[in-house]
């Protein structure tokens, strides 16, 4: 569920970023893509201690 929201809102800031750059809307899909999977590990990667204990 974590990993799940953290993808969302990587996607979101990632095209609010690019649309703040001026891309249009691949360039908005591309950088929401890559945002929400950079989150997405970092999320799975912190999870994974959390769930050890």
């Amino acid at each position: 569920m974590v990993v799940i929201v953290a993808f969302l809102l990587g996607a979101a800031l990632g095209a609010t970023r690019a649309k703040k750059r001026g891309g249009n809307r691949l360039d908005m899909t591309q950088y929401g893509a890559v945002y929400g999977i950079g989150f997405a590990l970092i999320a799975i990667f912190l999870t994974i201690p959390f769930t050890r204990l």
